[in-house]
């Protein structure tokens, strides 16, 4: 049975997926500076529209002339993860005042509170320091973090598993290091993105014809060498340093698909195929999605759902640990009728 509150964090869950999806939209559609300001647009709640306000605009930021489309890409990314922010709260706020009933999470619901107002800040900070790398990449981590916290929410609240019995421990740490693969591959994601190199091989699986091309990696992951002024639209790194960023999103891609690969078999072997199954379905999807984007030359929706894709694959993961780490005493808070299995299955309970 569900507990109190699932309702609200299966729609904040869902509203996350939306900001994430739509901060990449911003992201790829080159609105990361639609309104170069924070934030308001251009000193205004909404994208001025009216001739009398992009006139004052223009005199407001002379250097950022007003692209509307972009400024109503950048605005209502920022309106949807305002209401996020307002439902996180709360949630936080249900949570302190439910916090003497049993099973009741409390810390879960103030750390997502802490982190959607880091994400408020890196906001701010991805427009008033012009798209620095680091800010953007930061900012898109903690968009992923955001998303994964409210579905453990999701999943706690939810009553409708039982816990696994007798799980290997080292299939418990096994799981949580391809975690942590998945989100540093991410990372590097990320770095692909506010650094522009998605683009900077066009051919697969080589690269420029060469299995090793001309790199300049040096460059491409020094955090001191990107200075905070300059307007980062568009990248500032050369070729061989977007090269080298690029291909070492294809290294770390290859080895998160061996790890992910050899976790859905020790997953099978222990009786979790469906587990096992929606991991390798997760995974093929990123995969064939990262290859389009190369040999495709980064299509606009097939750009958005590889974001995507990597929110659901972490999701997957953040479901395998949750199931394979569930607290046994979870099982007194579940209906009778929700027997433990080794199959993998949602153990929904039965009315």
């Amino acid at each position: 049975m569900a507990k109190p509150g699932y309702r609200l964090a299966l729609i904040a869950t869902l509203l996350a997926v939306v900001v994430v999806l739509l901060g990449a939209y911003t992201r790829l559609t080159h609105a990361g500076l639609g309104c170069p300001d924070w934030p308001g647009c251009y000193g205004f709640l909404a994208v001025p529209m009216s001739e009398q306000k992009q006139n004052l605009a223009a005199l407001r930021f002379p250097e950022a002339p007003l692209e509307v489309t972009k400024g109503w890409n950048e605005m209502i990314h920022r309106y949807l993860a305002g209401a996020l922010g307002l439902v996180i709260l709360a949630m936080a706020a249900q949570a302190v005042r439910r916090r003497s009933q049993p099973g009741q999470p409390v810390k879960l619901p103030l750390l997502l509170l802490a982190v959607v107002i880091a994400q408020a800040i890196f906001g701010m900070w991805t427009v008033t320091l012009q798209l620095w790398p680091q800010v953007v990449t930061a900012h898109l981590l903690g968009g992923f973090t955001t998303l994964s916290l409210l579905f453990l929410l999701c999943l706690r609240l939810s009553g409708a598993f039982a816990p696994l019995p007798a799980i290997d421990g080292r299939l418990r740490k096994f799981a949580g290091i391809a975690m942590l693969a998945v989100v540093a591959q991410i990372a590097l994601g990320g770095w692909v993105s506010s650094n522009y190199a998605a683009v900077a091989c066009t051919d697969f699986p080589t690269c420029h014809g060469e299995w090793w091309p001309r790199m300049d990696f040096a460059n491409a992951f020094n955090l001191t060498h990107h200075d905070i002024g300059p307007n980062y639209l568009g990248g500032l790194l050369y070729g061989e340093a977007r090269t080298a960023i690029h291909v070492s999103h294809r290294i770390g891609a290859l080895c998160v698909t061996l790890l992910l690969l050899l976790l859905a078999a020790m997953l099978m072997r222990r009786g979790l195929g469906r587990l096992a199954g929606l991991l390798i379905a997760a995974l093929a999807l990123q995969v064939g999605l990262g290859i389009s984007n190369v040999l495709l030359n980064l299509p606009l929706a097939v750009a958005v759902a590889h974001n995507g894709g990597g929110a659901a694959l972490l999701l997957v993961l953040v479901l395998v640990n949750y199931r394979l780490r569930q607290p046994a005493h979870a099982a007194r808070q579940t209906e009778p009728a929700s027997i433990s299995n080794t199959t993998g299955q949602l153990d929904l309970p039965r009315a």
